[in-house]
């Protein structure tokens, strides 16, 4: 007796269930949903997408055909199904709107994945305390290389003026035309708040730094009600604790918005074209085309030197050059050591 499944199989014993309706081709085109009505992604938590819709929020999920397209806080989408905000409702994002920002981050200078913070915002508020903890230039400069990269403008933001004075922090940037607002701690609240407000108007604007520098104190005070999570700084590390998980963007009164972000222990820069940094010193980009084919702008030969020591940079051209390289010396990741200054 032939035991079962002995035999060899071929081809004949396939047998067919053939559909009564016949096989449907597939296809590649996909529905254009001219009907979809477009949002404002205000943050992401855990698969879901909270987005206004004409002044409403309308929670979604993501179609499968956007693949991996990444969807953030700022992106302007298109939304179907159910888009009333009722709860229970889930609407569904089917494309993402063209972007005119992106502000983008690594790990560190070596990673080559590079991470979308925000979309659309046009200001980069770069958070830093003046003490506890300690200011740290290196991320502030790092941060301003991500801003001129990605076509935003940046605004410092000094905190805890009280225990501080801003003058000597503030002199790193002096070669820069970088606006700053400085706040304090007074009895009645936070001084440098309606100049900080003012500087927001009209504007999507992102805050980043890093922990415990006083992020979601001030969104706090700016937006009344949102009781954003607030920390304090570990007396041992000197470093804040992360409250803010995840970035949340907020209608400011008056018009604008805001973008609280998570603190960031680093900024990695690995994907940023190093002409993107030259481009925001409009005055000595131009020198640069005398330099020799690929040109660190932190050489020996620069032509920069030379375009600065014969005034086509303006009286401030020493100290900007001076900025240029520190910055694109943090850009490579070699922090500890010195620019050279120019000749």
């Amino acid at each position: 007796m032939t035991p079962p499944f002995s035999r060899d199989y071929d081809e004949s014993d396939v047998r067919v269930r053939p559909s009564r309706r016949g096989s449907r081709p597939r296809t590649k085109d996909r529905p254009a949903h001219d009907d979809a009505r477009i949002g404002q992604v205000t943050t992401v938590d855990r698969g879901r997408w909270t987005c206004l819709v004409d002044g409403h929020e309308v929670v979604a999920m993501r179609a499968r055909e956007l693949g991996r397209t990444s969807t953030v806080v700022g992106d302007r989408v298109a939304l179907v199904g159910d888009t009333s905000g009722a709860p229970g409702t889930l609407a569904r994002i089917v494309r993402v709107e063209p972007r005119t920002s992106v502000l983008r981050r690594t790990a560190d200078d070596t990673d080559p994945y590079e991470r979308v913070v925000v979309a659309n915002a046009d200001q980069l508020a770069i958070v830093t305390a003046l003490a506890d903890p300690e200011p740290r230039a290196r991320m502030v400069d790092r941060c301003l290389v991500a801003a001129y990269d990605a076509g935003m403008t940046p605004l410092l933001v000094l905190t805890k003026a009280d225990l501080a004075d801003p003058a000597e922090f503030l002199a790193n940037y002096a070669g820069l035309d970088i606006a700053h607002i400085v706040t304090r701690r007074t009895p009645g609240g936070i001084d440098g708040l309606d100049e900080l407000h003012a500087a927001l108007h009209d504007r999507m604007t992102v805050l980043v730094g890093h922990s415990g520098v006083g992020k979601s104190t001030l969104v706090n005070a700016l937006v009344p009600g949102v009781d954003r999570a607030t920390g304090h700084v570990n007396a041992v590390t000197g470093r804040g604790r992360h409250t803010s998980t995840s970035a949340i963007a907020l209608a400011l009164p008056g018009g604008g918005w805001v973008i609280d972000t998570p603190g960031v222990r680093s900024f990695g820069l690995a994907h940023i074209d190093p002409d993107h940094i030259i481009d925001a010193f409009p005055d000595l980009a131009e020198g640069t085309a005398d330099c020799p084919r690929g040109c660190s702008h932190d050489e020996p030969e620069c032509a920069l030197d030379a375009w600065v020591a014969g005034g086509h940079a303006g009286p401030s051209g020493t100290v900007r050059l001076a900025s240029l390289r520190r910055l694109l010396r943090n850009r490579g990741g070699s922090d500890d050591t010195e620019p050279r200054e120019p000749e």
